[in-house]
């Protein structure tokens, strides 16, 4: 009788501290009213976006085209022509945005500009009512037209709002980055103002 009057006391005492509470809600996610999509070749944007995901909450979307680009010299070769004809590759799906009020927009920087996958993405939304917040890779081509041509489009796509973006060296993603998680914190405290 003893064992069962310590067994029942235990569970009252647990039970009380919520630790058998199978029932326990997980915590809401930080910042779901923020997406952060990128299109990433090599890596390193997605390394960013990882990041930025990690510093300020939001959901991750990889931008992929349908048809995957080929090796690196060919892709060289690819994305300069596309780029130069204004080419749109189709995407793996269609972006669904309802939800988001901030969107974090990350892209390699491509021959001085964004990579085609993102300027489809740009072209496939409407971003009325959202706040679009650039950030770029590069090899050492730095912003160049990156962040003036994600402008114009995304105003085009009726963005309300577009902060002004970022870039990094690509291979500095791999590891910590405190200035671009600064950057992510602070561009997201400007896109909640008013």
């Amino acid at each position: 009788m003893k064992l069962k009057s310590i067994l029942t006391t235990m569970a009252v005492s647990m039970a009380a501290a919520g630790l058998m509470n199978s029932t326990a809600a997980e915590p809401a996610p930080k910042n779901p009213d923020v997406l952060i999509a990128f299109y990433s070749y090599s890596g390193n944007t997605r390394a960013a976006a990882e990041q930025i995901q990690r510093k300020i909450g939001g959901k991750l979307l990889e931008i992929k085209p349908k048809k995957p680009y080929p090796k690196y010299t060919d892709c060289v070769a690819q994305a300069k022509k596309e780029i130069s004809m204004g080419f749109t590759p189709p995407l793996t799906e269609e972006p669904r945005l309802d939800s988001y009020k901030v969107i974090f927009l990350g892209s390699p920087n491509w021959w001085g500009t964004m990579a085609p996958p993102v300027l489809s993405f740009i072209k496939n939304s409407n971003f009325s009512g959202k706040t679009i917040v650039p950030f770029f890779t590069h090899g050492g081509g730095g912003m160049q037209k990156c962040e003036s041509d994600m402008r114009k489009y995304c105003e085009a796509a009726k963005a309300e709002k577009i902060l002004p973006g970022a870039t990094y060296m690509g291979s500095s993603t791999r590891s910590p980055l405190p200035k671009l998680e600064k950057w992510a914190e602070e561009s997201l405290k400007t896109a909640r103002k008013k």
